[in-house]
This record gives C-alpha cells, structure tokens and sequence, in this order.
C-alpha cells in the first residue's frame, strides 16, 4: 500500500531509468505472461520501498466531507485484472471492527488499474478518511525480477501466498480464497489503520502502527487468536 501521511498523499515514485530497467529485464520465457516486476513492488506492492521518487498515477482524490458517514466508489478493475473482494465483503469485515475503528472511513474506493500504475502497482493505499483498494491479477499470479525478503515470503505465507522461482524470476501465487483473506484481514484493515493513526508522522513511524494494528485487528482477530 502506497502510503500518505495525516492527509497528504506520499505515493512513491520510481525514476524514469529504474521504470526502463525493470522493462529490460523480461526474458523470452515471460513473453505473452504478466510483465515480471520489480521486487520493491511488493508491497502494497511496496512496502518500505521510502528511497524512490514518488511515483503517482493519476487517481480520484476524495476531499474529506465530514459527512460521517460511509460511501463505496467501485471503478472497473481493468483488463486482466479483477477485484478480490466485493462491497459487501468489505462491509461485513468492516461491521466485525469496534464501531470506534470505522467511523472517520468516508470512502472506500475500488480503483481500476491504468497502465501507468501497473508499473509498480498497490494492493491498496490511504488519503485522509478514504480507503483505496487495486486489483489483482485475473490469473491470481503476480511475477517479480528478484526474490523475497524473508518477511516478504512471512507474511504472504500467512494469508496462504506461495512464492515460487521462475527461471530467474519469482512468482507470487494466491488463490481466489487466499487473495481474498490478504486483502481483508490484511491491506483492508493496514490502510484502516493508517486512517486512525493521527498520532505519528514518519513514514516508519506509520509503518509500524499500521502492521501493528493489521496483525491485531486482521490477522489474529480472523483467526481467533485475541
């Protein structure tokens, strides 16, 4: 999830050469498959990647109404992709929160996917009071240039994600029950967190609260462990 802080949005960017690079390196073998992406574009799809330009593909910012209540925006997720989760699996894992946990959430958006934002793409992201969700591939197997970090491989592991190599490269294999467990008791309720945290302000600083609160009010709540 691409992150911003209080209500300013810090979507990193990539430089112009790193994008080119990342195209260079597709082999003969992923020619006609989903172009390979770079490590760092996991997670969300990259997580703790701070050092790169920010890298911001147009999207529709929701101004804060105040309004206080909750409103679903659902765009078409784009060719080859798809949404994991639907509106009402989203509002039944909200209604499973403290009610103190969703009330400032105006927005919960479904952004399609754009050439431009498939070069380093998110599985979600925050602005202000609104949550952003990004599809997946509709083949449910993302690929990467360069392996996992060891707690990359930990926490897909968690959620039933499989890294796999691939001649050179990774592939990163859900299922339709396991992306849709990722994405609900994880990037849903990690970007819920970065909405309440009004506390700190470093982008590690947010990090740590928003895995914090996924692994508590995610993780281990859907899995009976509180």
């Amino acid at each position: 999830m691409r992150r911003s802080t209080s209500r300013n949005r810090t979507a990193r960017r990539v430089r112009r050469s790193q994008v080119r690079s990342v195209n260079r390196t597709r082999s003969p073998r992923q020619r006609g498959r989903t172009q390979p992406l770079p490590a760092a574009a996991y997670h969300r799809r990259c997580r703790g990647d701070e050092d790169r330009e920010a890298f911001n593909a147009p999207e529709v910012w929701h101004e804060p109404a105040g309004e206080g209540s909750l409103r679903f925006v659902v765009q078409p997720p784009g060719k080859g992709y798809l949404h994991p989760v639907t509106v009402e699996d989203v509002e039944q894992r909200i209604a499973l929160l403290p009610r103190r946990f969703t009330r400032e959430i105006e927005v919960i958006q479904f952004s399609g996917m754009t050439r431009k934002r498939s070069l380093f793409p998110c599985y979600g992201l925050q602005w202000g009071p609104n949550v952003y969700l990004y599809p997946i591939e509709d083949s449910y197997t993302e690929f990467y240039v360069r392996p996992p970090t060891p707690q990359q491989r930990i926490e897909a592991n968690m959620y039933g994600g499989r890294w796999i190599p691939d001649g050179g490269c990774w592939r990163l294999e859900w299922t339709p029950e396991t992306i849709r467990d990722f994405y609900l008791n994880n990037v849903l309720i990690h970007e819920i967190g970065h909405v309440l945290d009004n506390r700190n302000s470093s982008f590690e600083a947010r990090e740590r609260y928003a895995n914090w609160f996924a692994i508590e009010y995610g993780y281990r709540t859907s899995r009976g462990r509180r």
